[in-house]
């Protein structure tokens, strides 16, 4: 009997964050999770807008936009907007992206990773797993699709 009312009173307090829990409703959103970038004939100078149009200031190659698949997750869809500069990843835009806080300071991580790797093997966000599978995935669509 001595045992019964802490066993009550920790289950009653183990289930309080479960009634209270709020599940992402998963509604996409279409900003845009960073600036893109331009090439130059340096290194590559910060842009401060996404151009889309699709034109490169250096002259040397004219930048390619490609959309990878919109991949439905269990928070909602993702799909990325890749620029490349010849075969460099310049840019990469979220057109979709789950209405999620895990996913919002996700984002940022996951397209400087893929700028940094200049390829869709990415690391995938702690807590935010789901939304940086449908990252990658998407992301490797449209690194595909423009190889094709």
């Amino acid at each position: 009997m001595k045992r019964a009312i802490p066993v009550l009173v920790l289950s009653v307090a183990g289930l309080i964050p479960v009634w209270r829990y709020e599940p992402s409703l998963g509604t996409p959103t279409t900003e845009a999770a960073s600036p893109a970038s331009t090439p130059s004939a340096d290194s590559g100078s910060a842009d401060t807008g996404s151009s889309e149009s699709g034109s490169s200031e250096s002259g040397s190659a004219a930048d390619t936009v490609v959309k990878g698949s919109t991949v439905n997750t269990d928070k909602g869809p993702v799909q990325v907007e890749v620029t490349f500069a010849g075969d460099r990843i310049t840019a990469v835009r979220m057109l979709q992206q789950p209405n999620h806080p895990q996913t919002t300071a996700a984002v940022p991580q996951l397209v400087a990773e893929t700028l940094e790797a200049q390829s869709a093997d990415v690391d995938t966000v702690s807590g935010a797993t789901i939304t940086s599978d449908g990252y990658k995935e998407s992301l490797q669509a449209a690194i595909d699709a423009k190889g094709a």
